[in-house]
């Protein structure tokens, strides 16, 4: 017979329970696997019954892609309120801010960036997807440039690409410890800038020259 009172739960509103389960999810998919990690461990880490997790999540899989989710996903707090600045400025807090979110969640960044997470589950390619074109909205956003027309596919194209140069640069940061973390704020800080400063009009007037040049097709030399 037990000698001692039960542990009252804490009441919490359906948000807040719901989100305490996704940071349990968070830190123990970042400290195992998928694999190596149960419901029942992620119940027991969130003080939660099992059933509680099937109820707002529908099971361990969409579970963890909803860390997924969560940690691809650029956050809005990123670029939301940033500063009446030059856009130099907007981007080097944003990036800032993106950082931060990544030093708090490492094990969690790394392990949704890893090879086992890439491993072309299309849930997760499609998660990654949507992550990529979220995240050009929000550069275009902190760099004023959410009303560029012409070149903007293009654009777009080479802010997603710069994404997956700021996931690789995350793992010299964190895994291989190459750059500093100062370093890597520069280096994503004066990336980005170059490539809407410099690479982007370039490829404007390679589009205008292709376009104008008489006789017609692009050259392939």
């Amino acid at each position: 017979m037990s000698t001692g009172a039960q542990p009252t739960r804490r009441r919490m509103e359906p948000a807040e329970r719901k989100a305490e389960i996704l940071t349990a999810a968070r830190r123990l998919f970042g400290a195992g696997s998928y694999a190596s990690v149960s419901t029942s461990d992620i119940a027991a880490a969130a003080g939660v019954a099992r059933p509680l997790i099937n109820h707002y999540f529908g099971g361990k899989r969409e579970l963890y892609l909803e860390v997924v989710r969560q940690m691809m996903i650029v956050p809005a707090p990123v670029v939301e309120s940033l500063p009446d600045e030059p856009m130099e400025r907007r981007l080097e807090i944003g990036i800032e801010r993106w950082i931060e979110v990544v030093e708090r969640n490492r094990d969690a960044w790394l392990t949704v960036i890893g090879p086992e997470a890439a491993g072309r589950d299309p849930e997760i390619e499609r998660i990654m997807l949507e992550a990529d074109e979220i995240a050009a909205d929000r550069v275009l956003a902190a760099a004023l440039m959410t009303d560029v027309a012409e070149g903007r596919e293009q654009l777009r194209a080479m802010i997603r690409s710069y994404g997956g140069m700021l996931r690789a640069a995350s793992r010299e940061w964190l895994i291989r410890g190459t750059l500093e973390r100062a370093e890597l704020r520069t280096f994503l800080v004066e990336s980005i800038l170059g490539l809407l400063k410099v690479t982007y009009p370039a490829v404007l007037a390679e589009r205008t020259g292709a376009r104008t040049r008489p006789g017609s097709s692009r050259s392939t030399v």
